[in-house]
């Protein structure tokens, strides 16, 4: 199932690159009459002479990595400052020589932002 804003649905790319492919459209053409640029319909038609009509199927827009997540490591010894001292971000960040808003984003993502008194 396609997602609510693509712009074609995966049997309308199907049609689009078949008619580049098999019945010779330009990408210009057929990109016009599928109201997309012509550079949709030369990725959808180069996945489908590579792919076939399984390639034009929905995938993942999930990053493959994360290049600049924060290392366990470094994780770890915030969530330890925080609970062996209750230190908040900024004194934390202090401690540890990084931005007090990544140490906060670490404490949301762990689920330990708030201290209970």
């Amino acid at each position: 199932m396609s997602h609510a804003n693509a712009a074609l649905t995966p049997r309308a790319r199907l049609r689009l690159a078949q008619l580049v492919v098999e019945h010779g459209w330009t990408h210009t053409a057929a990109a016009t009459m599928f109201m997309v640029s012509a550079r949709t319909a030369k990725k959808w038609s180069d996945r489908y002479r590579a792919e076939g009509p399984a390639g034009m199927a929905d995938r993942s827009s999930r990053p493959r990595s994360s290049p600049t997540k924060t290392r366990v490591g470094l994780v770890r010894r915030i969530v330890r400052l925080r609970w062996r001292h209750r230190l908040g971000p900024v004194q934390i960040a202090g401690r540890l020589g990084m931005a007090a808003s990544t140490v906060h984003a670490v404490l949301v993502r762990c689920r330990i932002n708030r201290l209970s008194h």
